[in-house]
């Protein structure tokens, strides 16, 4: 369950008091109902539990992994489509240790790793929202049919005995109160290494590389601990709690991809006591530093008007034959201006001094010209639009190498190719095939075994009449 609802104004909830069953009254009060909303809201359940479309929580939302795509279920209180069968310990069963009512095991996608963490008393609230607050839809979505041999759920019983810590939180009595709260919610509800941390070829989290970032898709979740300069050890307290209030951190960073999602559904309705202690927890994270960041990912790059020494030329008929200036001219300089320098009223950033152009991996650059960015936070937001659609991958690669060079960092370097690799959903995975050939490899091994067993034993009796 990831997720986050709307919020439900307090008239709301309290029609639902007087709706819910008389014996019921004593667990659905408004403060309970709030709380769990709240934590739901925390865990960004609604990002994969509802579909494009959807009905909140009603499931269906298609998640690709490298193992297949999983089909998020539904969680609202149906008793025939949904969890309204579940039992509390069921429920807490399901959220921390990745098994359902029916004894079947969940998929990591579904993050319980880190949910394990959460509290009694926060599950008592979550299920007492669930159960109470969000609206039933009796819809079934598609079941999730993965390859052999991961269509074999009980095999997520041993992944489980080598990944799963089932061990709620526990504070850290010599850190504050503060600390001890960021370190619970993005340890915990927040599920912050979910995407930050990279995984093994068994899909699980690398613990020694913890938030030292990770691929979401063709999106790359970037390093947050504390190293200066591939995390973001050079960012205040406040520039953490405005990035994830508002979506973008002047002179740093905005929100993309996943990340922009998080904003827009979760993190922007969290309160500030809790974004600081995020920010708190965060700036203490062990630094994690990829050698190729030579100097601050947000410290590359300089003003630039590339096409002040091309006014004049004619555009080649070939697109394909555009300069990366000219690229820029007609499609950039519009919203980030001629010298790459944002808005005057900085609504739109400058392109330089940005993580989005100042990291080695240019996939997130690619992604943000392929699909845009539209995030919405209180009475503002962000809408770049998508190029997909009007920008070949000749075109699009042209175009990234350039800011790179001119406004961010210049060995970070796109070839068409990638391009098309990023437009078609990434490289296509080869987990099922490696396993598969694990297994027969095992296989063969024991057979092996057993036949020289058996020849063995054939001898000794052969000896033995003789």
């Amino acid at each position: 369950m990831t997720a986050s609802p709307r919020c439900f104004p307090l008239l709301a909830l309290l029609g639902l008091l007087i709706a819910a069953p008389a014996g019921a009254a004593d667990t659905t009060n408004a403060s309970l109902l709030q709380r769990g909303q709240y934590l739901a809201t925390a865990g960004d359940c609604v990002a994969c539990h509802t579909a494009s479309g959807g009905k909140p929580y009603a499931g269906g939302l298609t998640v690709p992994t490298p193992i297949g795509d999983i089909i998020s279920t539904n969680i609202t209180p149906s008793t025939t489509g949904g969890i309204g069968h579940y039992t509390e310990q069921q429920f807490s069963d399901a959220l921390r240790k990745g098994i359902r009512a029916d004894g079947q095991r969940l998929y990591p996608a579904m993050p319980y790793t880190a949910y394990a963490q959460i509290t009694d008393d926060d599950t008592h609230a979550l299920y007492t929202y669930f159960m109470h607050g969000v609206a039933p839809v009796d819809s079934k979505p598609a079941p999730t049919r993965l390859p052999f041999p991961f269509n074999i759920r009980l095999s997520m019983a041993a992944w489980n005995l080598l990944f799963l810590d089932n061990k709620s939180f526990t504070p850290e009595p010599s850190q504050s109160a503060a600390w001890n709260r960021g370190a619970y919610l993005v340890r915990g509800l927040a599920h912050c290494s979910t995407c930050h941390t990279p995984r093994n070829l068994l899909m699980a989290e690398q613990s020694s590389r913890e938030l030292a970032g990770g691929a979401v898709g063709t999106w790359l979740a970037p390093n947050i601990t504390s190293d200066a300069n591939s995390g973001i050890g050079g960012w205040s307290e406040q520039d953490l709690v405005d990035y994830l209030k508002l979506g973008h951190a002047p002179g740093k960073a905005q929100a993309a991809g996943s990340m922009a999602e998080a904003v827009e559904h979760s993190l922007q309705h969290l309160t500030t006591a809790d974004l600081q202690a995020i920010a708190i927890y965060l700036k203490t994270v062990p630094a994690q530093r990829d050698p190729a960041d030579t100097r601050p990912i947000d410290r590359w790059g300089t003003a630039y008007d590339g096409m002040s020494e091309l006014r004049g030329t004619a555009l080649p008929d070939d697109g394909n034959k555009w300069s990366g200036a000219q690229l820029y001219d007609a499609h950039c300089a519009t919203c980030h201006q001629a010298r790459g320098e944002g808005s005057f009223d900085g609504g739109l950033p400058p392109l330089f001094h940005n993580t989005a152009t100042g990291r080695a991996n240019p996939d997130n650059l690619v992604m943000a010209i392929l699909e845009g960015i539209r995030w919405q936070t209180g009475d503002s937001g962000v809408h770049m639009p998508a190029f997909a659609d009007s920008l070949n991958d000749q075109q699009v690669a042209t175009l990234t190498n350039y800011l790179t060079e001119h406004y961010g960092n210049p060995a970070s370097k796109v070839d068409a190719r990638q391009v098309q690799i990023l437009r078609s959903g990434g490289a296509p995975s080869h987990l099922v095939m490696l396993t598969r050939l694990a297994m027969a490899v095992v296989a063969l091994v024991i057979l092996a075994i057993v036949v020289l067993w058996f020849r063995r034993r054939q001898r000794r009796a052969s000896s033995d009449k003789a």
